[in-house]
C-alpha cells in the first residue's frame, strides 16, 4: 500500500477513536460533529484542487477519449464486482459481470469500448462491503473518510480487502501504478461534476444531503432495489456488539 493511503487510513482510524462519544440525533450518524470537520476538510481540497482539476479534463479532453477511460476503468471494477457477486451467490448478476469482462476486454479492446452494454449486458457494481451486506454485516454508523469521502463502518473495515483486490494495484511499476490512480481519480470526479452541482444547488444543508442520499442507496444496492420500509435500529443490531 502507498504511503498516501497508509496516512489515509490512519488519519481515519485516529478520527473514529477519538470521536466515538460524540451525540448526533440521528442514530445512523452518531460522530456527527467529527464527520463534519472532515467534511469540511474534504470540501475545501475538493474546490482548491480535485474540481479545478476535473474540470479543466471535462473541457479539454475529447469526449470519446473520456469515454474511453472512463469504459477501462469500469471494466477493471467490473471484474471485482464479478468475484462479490459471487462470493454472495447471486448468480445472474455474477454472469452478467463475467460476460461483461470478456466482451469488453476482447471486442471492446481492454474496456475501452463499452460492447457490452450495446449488447444489453447489465452491469452489477459491487465490493466486498456490499458483499459483507449481503452476508447480513450491518453498515454501523456513517463515516466520512478524509479524501475517500462518505462510507459506512462496514465499508472501512472492507477496505483494505478492495484496496488488495484493486487491479490497479496489481501492476509492478510504481509509476504506471500510481499514474493509472490519478487518471482514475480525476476521471471519476469528472464524471460526477454535474452530480455534485446539483448536490451544492439543491440543499441547504449539503453534508446532510449526501449522508442521507448516500446512505439511500447503499440500501438500494443492499437489498437488490427492494429495502424494506423499516430497518432494524443500529443499537439492537447483534452484529455490533
Amino acid at each position: 500500500m502507498s504511503l498516501f493511503w497508509t496516512r489515509c487510513g490512519v488519519l481515519a482510524l485516529l478520527f473514529l477513536s477519538g470521536c466515538a462519544t460524540v451525540q448526533s440525533p440521528d442514530a445512523r450518524d452518531p460522530w456527527e460533529s467529527m464527520n463534519r470537520s472532515v467534511f469540511s476538510f474534504n470540501d475545501k481540497l475538493d474546490r482548491i484542487v480535485l474540481k479545478p482539476v476535473a474540470t479543466a479534463y471535462r473541457d479539454v479532453v475529447p469526449d470519446p477519449v473520456q469515454k474511453g477511460v472512463h469504459n477501462f476503468f469500469a471494466n477493471l471494477g467490473d471484474v471485482w464486482s464479478a468475484a462479490n457477486n459471487a462470493l454472495a451467490g447471486r448468480a445472474q448478476e455474477t454472469g452478467d459481470s463475467i460476460g461483461r469482462v470478456v466482451v469488453n476486454s476482447t471486442i471492446g479492446i481492454l474496456g475501452i469500448f463499452d460492447v457490452a452494454s450495446d449488447m444489453k449486458i447489465a452491469r452489477h457494481k459491487a465490493d466486498f462491503g456490499t458483499t459483507l451486506g449481503r452476508w447480513g454485516i450491518h453498515p454501523g454508523p456513517y463515516v466520512v473518510l478524509p479524501v475517500l469521502g462518505p462510507a459506512t463502518l462496514r465499508e472501512v473495515v472492507a477496505l483494505p480487502v478492495d484496496y488488495q483486490a484493486n487491479l490497479i494495484n496489481q501492476f509492478s511499476e510504481a509509476a504506471t501504478r500510481d499514474t493509472l490512480k490519478v487518471i482514475n481519480l480525476v476521471d471519476t470526479r469528472a464524471y460526477y461534476l454535474g452530480a455534485s452541482d446539483t448536490a451544492a444547488g439543491a440543499a441547504l444543508d449539503a453534508y446532510s444531503f449526501i449522508r442521507d442520499a448516500y446512505l439511500q442507496r447503499q440500501r438500494y444496492i443492499q437489498y437488490d432495489g427492494n429495502p424494506p420500509e423499516v430497518d432494524q435500529p443500529v443499537d439492537e443490531d447483534p452484529n455490533l456488539e
